[in-house]
């Protein structure tokens, strides 16, 4: 997971996690082909956000969903809510395979940043299981979101920092709604196959941009 329950890892992960080589993240075109259409709001950054990726390292896939608000009309300062809806598998499973003991479960945060023009950051403040639809563990690592929103394609363009600093991700989010829109009652369209334009953000250390 991005973020993941600190617990679940057991011997085994642990074991890969320390000994094994590190597996470099999807690319950025991968979790964008993931991703639903872009949605363009009033608000440049208050909206609706959504990420789906996959680790190979760990085996478990992470599909975020930033719910952010302005704390007032024009202010800076932000406000909302950060779900992660984990679950392990395969690179083939982007969709959570059938309950077999292993991890799937959703993780709520509250959460507070702040918008400077393009930039944006993101934090999560604390945690809950909100649904265990498999299996769950006893710990989790806070998210902490942090980059730059392109306009023309609806995306924050972010690192995630997680495990009290020490290690870090590249995350895609693309604005699948509005504040004032309803939740859709069916699952979304498919995703676009064809990707937008590629950007280049920096290195970040471990886990950083492909």
């Amino acid at each position: 997971m991005t973020a993941r329950p600190t617990a679940l890892l057991g011997v085994a992960g642990l074991f890969a996690l320390l000994v094994l080589p590190r597996v470099a993240p999807a690319t950025v075109a991968e979790q964008r082909a993931r991703l639903p259409p872009p949605k363009a709001c009033d608000d440049p950054v208050a909206g609706v956000w959504m990420s789906h990726q996959y680790s190979a390292r760990r085996g478990t896939w992470d599909q975020f969903t930033l719910t952010i608000r302005r704390e007032a009309p024009g202010s800076a300062r932000l406000v909302g809510t950060i779900h992660n809806h984990v679950w392990g598998g395969g690179p083939a499973d982007e969709q959570p395979p059938p309950c077999d003991r292993q991890l799937d479960v959703v993780v709520r945060m509250s959460a507070e940043g702040e918008a400077e023009g393009q930039k944006l950051r993101f934090d999560a403040l604390d945690w809950t299981v909100e649904t265990v639809i498999c299996r769950t563990s006893g710990g989790y690592d806070l998210d902490h979101f942090s980059g730059t929103i392109d306009p023309a394609l609806q995306e924050f363009q972010s690192i995630n920092t997680y495990a009290e600093g020490t290690l870090t991700e590249a995350t895609v989010f693309r604005r699948i709604r509005c504040l004032d829109e309803a939740e859709p009652s069916s699952s979304p369209p498919p995703p676009s196959l064809a990707p937008p334009p590629p950007f280049q953000p920096p290195s970040s250390g471990c886990g950083g941009w492909a």
